[in-house]
């Protein structure tokens, strides 16, 4: 994915402006394992407005997931990507294609997730799937705000 673009002023308020990036590498780390996304060797490096996200993820929906929350934290403008996902421990003959990218989307003001979801499957009451998709992030499907970035799997 390389680089990924967010809204410096927008998302979780976890460190201080003033904070060193060693403690604010640190409180990204640990906010990514609380929220119990499947990374192995996770490793974020935060240089001022920037984080560095390496490690592994289990999917590419899970890698996906990291990077936004890395980027939806208040003080980070860029995310550089550089996890891997983990290859199937073993490969089924029926096995289901890989699963395709998300897009993403900034929310705007006036923006809910029916409404996010009509422009982009047609249809308000498919807000549900967006809301699965940006899960653990997400806790009520009514709490989004302007700048926050949200997967927005293929239909």
């Amino acid at each position: 994915m390389g680089f990924m673009d967010f809204v410096k002023g927008a998302g979780d308020a976890l460190f201080g402006s003033d904070e060193p990036d060693q403690e604010r590498s640190a409180k990204l780390e640990n906010h990514v394992r609380m929220l119990g996304l499947p990374v192995e060797q996770l490793k974020i490096d935060v240089v001022g407005e920037t984080a560095t996200v390496s490690g592994q993820a289990a999917s590419l929906a899970d890698k996906e997931k990291v990077l936004l929350v890395v980027g939806n934290t208040e003080g980070i403008s860029k995310v550089d990507d550089k996890m891997t996902i983990a290859p199937p421990a073993e490969k089924k003959p029926a096995e289901a294609p890989p699963e395709p990218e998300a897009q993403f989307y900034t929310v705007a003001p006036g923006d809910s997730l029916s409404k996010i979801a009509k422009q982009f499957y047609g249809d308000a009451m498919k807000y549900p799937v967006i809301f699965e998709a940006n899960k653990p992030m997400l806790k009520d499907p009514d709490k989004i705000y302007p700048g926050q970035v949200l997967r927005i799997p293929k239909a």
